[in-house]
C-alpha cells in the first residue's frame, strides 16, 4: 500500500526540527503526528515542557511545539509500507528539504526520531553544514528502551 507523510508542522521561529520516518498507521488513520497512544512522543515533550497529562485535542499538542519553537516533519513523503514499521518500507521517496530549510532558516538542530530516519536522511541529503545532529531513541512502543531511558535522552538534547 502506497502512504503519504503529511506536511511539516512549523513556523518562523522554529529552531529544532524532530524527524520521524512516516507516520505509522494509527497517525495516518488519525491524520496526527504521534496519533498512537503507545507512542511516548506527547509524552516525553509534555514531560519535558509542560505537565502531564498529554492532551487529547492535537491542536493543544501542537501549541506546546510552535511555543518551544520545535518543528516535525517526517523524512519520507511517500512509500510503500503494510503496517507500521519502518522496516516494511519500500520504494520510498524523501520529502524536500533543500526547500524546507530555505522556508524555515532559523533551523539549527535535527532530532532523528530513532536510527531509520537518520539512514533515510543522510542517504539523500549527507551532512548539511551549520546543522547539530541527534539520533534520538525511537518513541515508538517497538523501541523496547524503558521510558524513563528515552524520557533522560530526549531531555539532555532538549533543554
Amino acid at each position: 500500500m502506497i502512504i503519504s507523510s503529511f506536511p511539516p508542522f512549523a513556523n518562523e521561529n522554529a529552531e529544532i526540527l524532530i524527524l520521524g520516518t512516516m507516520p505509522g498507521a494509527t497517525s495516518l488513520a488519525k491524520q496526527e503526528y504521534y496519533g498512537f497512544n503507545q507512542n511516548a512522543f506527547w509524552k516525553i515533550i509534555y514531560s519535558i515542557f509542560a505537565e502531564l497529562p498529554v492532551p487529547e485535542v492535537f491542536a493543544e499538542k501542537k501549541m506546546i511545539l510552535r511555543n518551544n519553537n520545535i518543528a516535525v516533519w517526517d523524512v519520507l513523503e511517500n512509500c510503500e509500507r503494510e503496517g507500521s514499521l519502518d522496516i516494511h518500507i519500500k520504494n520510498h521517496k524523501e520529502n524536500d528539504f533543500d526547500t524546507f530549510f530555505s522556508e524555515y532558516p532559523k533551523i539549527r538542530k535535527i532530532l532523528f526520531n530513532g536510527k531509520e530516519s537518520h539512514k533515510y536522511f543522510f542517504r539523500k541529503y549527507g551532512q548539511i553544514d551549520g546543522l547539530e545532529y541527534h539520533i534520538m531513541p525511537s518513541t515508538s512502543p517497538a523501541n523496547t528502551i524503558p521510558f524513563d531511558k528515552k524520557l533522560e535522552a530526549w531531555k539532555a538534547v532538549l533543554q
